[in-house]
């Protein structure tokens, strides 16, 4: 057999997601370009490696074959550039990360920063909610997530980085502005916009409520950290958001904190990879550039551990 590496990565793509066009959305390719480079795989192996079963795509006993191998073969890849960064002086190459929504409003910065004192990174963000996050970190497709809360269910090296403060917000002709020691129950009597089921910061709100036997009734569902500001600024209702999501707002006052009892909550932001996963130069030195505040950086005070 004849296959190239470009057909490797396809294949190895198309296994784990069980998705033509799954794998061609992680590869910036269509769906079309990855279909023809697998048809001319199967031509050159003589044997189908896929089979579809309803709607659903399976790999072939020697589907499986073939995948076993492209897996080591571009394990051995991986392996061979991670020896040859060490080697080399220069911090170079792709850096992976994955980061929930609310994150891309001070990694960049980061980034920024990182990419200033090392040119030749070549960094690639995917900014998804924390679901897609989740299943990127158990597919082990980045180098780091970065996240709030860590899934529980996953073997994972979690690094805590940043504060992260999370306020209940309002817009500023609310009735309850200016006030001070509001109660939490008052919470109930408010309309609240919240994140979708499964989003770090609504599931930090529902467990402080439960703690304190406090609840509240949805009034609207969005699925943005920006729709949920959008929302607050209509004067729509109360939400929760991160303290860095909403700098610009607070600052020209379209948007006010409230002094609600027990807010602001105080949670951490961290950079997660699966345990045992080996890591690349680059990813090492952006991890080590990270726990050391991010060079550069002016956001405010930095909580490292």
């Amino acid at each position: 057999m004849h296959l190239t590496l470009q057909q490797m990565r396809l294949f190895e793509a198309v296994a784990r997601h069980h998705s033509f066009t799954r794998a061609a959305e992680e590869l910036h390719l269509t769906q079309p370009a990855v279909s023809i480079q697998l048809k001319r795989l199967e031509e050159n192996a003589g044997v189908r490696l896929f089979e579809h079963m309803g709607k659903r795509l399976f790999l072939t006993p020697s589907g499986h074959a073939v995948h076993a191998a492209c897996l080591d073969v571009l394990g051995r890849l991986r392996s061979l550039d991670d020896a040859l960064d060490d080697i080399r002086e220069t911090v170079r190459g792709p850096l992976d990360l994955a980061v929930v929504t609310s994150a891309k409003y001070f990694i960049p910065h980061y980034l920024g920063a990182f990419i200033g004192t090392h040119p030749e990174v070549i960094p690639r963000l995917t900014v998804t909610n924390r679901t897609r996050v989740i299943e990127r970190l158990a597919d082990n497709r980045d180098d780091f997530v970065i996240m709030g809360q860590v899934p529980p269910e996953l073997d994972v090296r979690a690094y805590p980085f940043l504060d992260n403060l999370l306020m209940i917000v309002a817009h500023p002709s609310h009735r309850l502005a200016g006030r001070t020691g509001i109660p939490l129950a008052a919470l109930a009597e408010e309309r609240m916009l919240v994140r979708e089921r499964g989003s770090g910061t609504r599931m930090a709100l529902e467990r402080m409520l439960a703690d304190h036997g406090a609840t509240i009734r949805p009034y609207m569902e969005l699925g943005s950290t920006e729709a949920i500001k959008q929302g607050v600024m209509a004067n729509l209702g109360l939400s929760i958001l991160p303290r860095r999501s909403m700098e610009l707002e607070l600052e020209t006052s379209r948007l006010i904190t409230l002094d609600i009892d027990g807010f602001p909550l105080l949670r951490q932001w961290n950079v997660v990879h699966l345990s045992g996963k080996t890591l690349s130069k680059v990813a090492r030195t952006f991890l080590e550039s990270l726990l050391a505040g991010g060079p550069g950086l002016a956001m405010g005070q930095n909580h490292f551990s």
